[in-house]
């Protein structure tokens, strides 16, 4: 049989399963440490013990008595031990063999028993240590969409498979997380949708149903159907804004947040003067390091999303402050008050306060955008309801390459 042919038959016999492999090992493993127990102690019990005689002292002849005479005490004198001990071993030998023979007979048995033994044992004991994996392996099949919420709970000492279990119940918990975050994104995304096509379906049908149509009816009709589509477009712009977030930064550039924050209140010049808020800004050079486009895109969103959430006549406050690894951006604005236990969902996709000015404001994605960016640039993001009503947010940024 070739080398070849002999490793294939041997990984078609070696066990697949590892409570087989280790009960074998450990059996494997006392064979070879019994057999070298058993060895040592054969040899020692042939080299070093001196056999005594067994036959009869009227059976020995008088120049072996003479022989013997000369043994006792023990001699000092290596050519005459060594005489000693072949006389001894003439005179005893027959006996000697045969109890090294019954003793190697009986520990070669006694090995082959043990070795048996050892392997129940193992195969017990590397079944009690795997049940863990066992466990993990059950709530894995069972973990599904639909079956999340299981966790393994696994208990006993704080080892490996105690922290692989724990580790598992963490990814299950995550797992559960974004799936129900997800299943609430596409929930709230298609009613989103839905609203200006309902918005825009229903001003076509009013308008055709009627007998006669006058070109300012089809002209009311064309401007309710424009301004549904503009809000749809709003809603699929921000979609894939946030899609694009949380992807990352693609590049990492210094970027001065005093400078973007110069821009976004620019861009929502309009809406700051049509609802007469009035800005007060300390925008001191504050440079961090991340994706310009994304970070221009955070700070425009909070600005906006101040502006937006703002009373008739209202305040907006922004400052910028540098570190010495980081930079801060904190906005404030007055607005209607927001409860404190509804601060954390602000910046879940399409959360909106209760209280709104206006609900026609914004699509719900504008601070989940920005702490989508936020965590794609390892920044950290805060938020907070004022004692008199609408929000303080702050974003520090590390100025350092991440």
């Amino acid at each position: 049989m070739t080398p070849g042919a002999l490793l294939v038959v041997v990984r078609r016999l070696w066990p697949r399963r590892v409570r087989t492999r280790l009960a074998v090992f450990y059996s494997v493993l006392f064979l070879i440490a019994g057999a070298a127990l058993l060895a040592l102690t054969y040899t020692l019990v042939v080299t070093i013990l001196v056999p005594a005689p067994a036959i009869p002292i009227k059976q020995i002849t008088a120049q072996q008595a003479h022989a013997l005479a000369l043994c006792k005490p023990t001699p000092t004198s290596a050519p005459l031990r060594e005489s000693c001990k072949r006389t001894l071993a003439k005179l005893g030998g027959g006996s000697n063999q045969g109890t090294l023979s019954a003793l190697r007979d009986a520990s070669l048995i006694g090995l082959g028993v043990l070795a048996i033994a050892s392997a129940a044992l193992g195969w017990l004991a590397s079944g009690r240590a795997l049940r863990p994996v066992r466990s993990i392996t059950d709530a894995a099949r069972r973990a599904s969409e639909l079956r999340l919420g299981e966790r393994i709970a696994l208990t006993g000492p704080d080892d490996e498979f105690k922290q692989l279990a724990d580790t598992f119940d963490v990814m299950l918990e995550r797992l559960d997380a974004a799936f129900t975050s997800q299943k609430r994104f596409v929930a709230n995304a298609a009613h989103e949708l839905r609203t200006p096509l309902t918005a825009m379906r229903t001003a076509i049908e009013v308008t055709l149903s009627k007998p006669t149509k006058t070109p300012e009816q089809l002209e009311a009709m064309a401007v309710r159907v424009a301004r549904s589509v503009e809000q749809a477009e709003a809603t699929v712009e921000a979609l894939l804004t946030l899609a694009t977030s949380e992807l990352g930064p693609t590049a990492q550039e210094p970027v001065d947040l005093a400078t973007a924050a110069e821009d976004a209140l620019d861009a929502s010049h309009q809406m700051i003067e049509q609802r007469q808020i009035r800005v007060e800004a300390a925008l001191a050079p504050a440079l961090a390091r991340g994706d310009r486009v994304l970070l221009e895109r955070m700070i425009a969103n909070l600005v906006e999303n101040a502006a937006c959430h703002n009373n008739q006549g209202g305040w907006i406050g922004i400052r910028t402050i540098q570190q010495a690894d980081s930079a801060t951006f904190e906005i404030a604005n007055t607005g209607p008050t927001v409860p404190g236990e509804q601060i954390r969902t602000l910046f879940e996709p399409f959360a909106r306060a209760k209280q709104r000015l206006n609900p026609g404001d914004g699509v719900g994605l504008g601070l989940s955008i920005a702490s989508t960016i936020a965590a794609a640039h390892n920044a950290t993001i805060t938020a907070d309801s004022r004692p008199g009503g609408g929000l303080e947010v702050s974003v520090t940024v590390s100025a350092s390459p991440s």
